[in-house]
């Protein structure tokens, strides 16, 4: 697979088709460690921005669907419609309230019976970083808020620049950005102006934050990385940063005491639909 060189489009490739098959045995754990990393805070921010009951949520990208459920048991939603391209792991996984939709949100008309105002909370996790037509897609999701319900994004932020120190790790995480950009269109580069793109949707109180889960050996984000390069070795190598051997070199750093770098982090990005005037 031949991967494009640094600063062309993006390519054209799918999550989930290339790489990150959901029928390819323990994706469903990969996943799983980047909950254990990410859950707690994204909870928390839920939690403050008031979910609780009475909710109906809508859970774009849901995965294994640990936020759907943790929504449902922690907070008392009166609902969660988990949506996903593929919906085996939320299926496998059931809960009282959890409805799921095997659904392409970029596909027009995706939920032909969602009507605008439907739901309290909309959140999507590690979801647009994958897919093109991101202001496109927020405003989309934005009218399907009630008035005064909240849009909740994160995605993930690439840490390293030209100054981070030249290590196992900074090696992989290039070559894995490179690598995935190049065949399945993941771009990380414009996380950053997600305030802007919700602002613009017409949101308002848009605020955002920043969680870097340390990595420490034996972690579940060391672990959910160390994972990631495996499943993405091939893009990884294609993009000439790095070999098979950098590759399990970067695998043997993240489980020693001698790593010492930022992992990726996670930007938090929410806005309120402003209420209906009264009077």
């Amino acid at each position: 697979m031949n991967a494009s060189p640094p600063g062309d489009a993006p390519g054209e490739g799918r999550y989930g088709e290339a790489f990150f098959r959901p029928d390819r045995a323990g994706e469903a754990e990969r996943i799983d460690f980047g909950a254990l990393a990410y859950d707690d805070i994204t909870m928390a921010r839920l939690r403050a921005l008031g979910a609780g009951p009475g909710w109906r949520c809508l859970d774009i990208g849901a995965g294994t669907g640990t936020v759907s459920r943790r929504l449902l048991g922690e907070t008392a939603v009166a609902s969660v419609l988990a949506v996903d391209r593929d919906v085996r792991f939320l299926d496998a996984r059931p809960a009282p309230g959890l409805r799921t939709l095997q659904a392409d949100v970029t596909a027009p008309g995706f939920a032909p019976g969602f009507a605008p105002g439907s739901f309290q909370l909309v959140h999507a996790r590690f979801v647009l970083m994958h897919l093109p037509e991101r202001d496109r897609l927020i405003g989309r999701f934005a009218e399907l808020l009630t008035p005064g319900g909240v849009l909740v994004l994160s995605d993930a932020v690439d840490l390293t620049s030209e100054r981070t120190p030249a290590t196992p790790y900074s090696t992989a995480m290039r070559a894995m950005w490179q690598g995935l950009r190049a065949t399945i269109g993941t771009d990380v580069s414009s996380v950053p102006s997600y305030p802007h793109l919700l602002r613009g949707a017409g949101l308002d109180h848009v605020a955002a934050e920043i969680h870097v889960p340390p990595l420490v050996p034996g972690s579940a984000i060391s672990r959910f990385w160390s994972d990631t390069w495996q499943r993405s070795r091939q893009a990884m190598v294609a993009t000439g940063l790095v070999d098979d051997a950098g590759i399990d070199a970067a695998v043997r750093y993240l489980e020693s005491d001698a790593c010492a770098a930022l992992s990726a982090g996670m930007l938090t990005v929410w806005g309120q639909k402003p209420q209906e005037p009264t009077g």
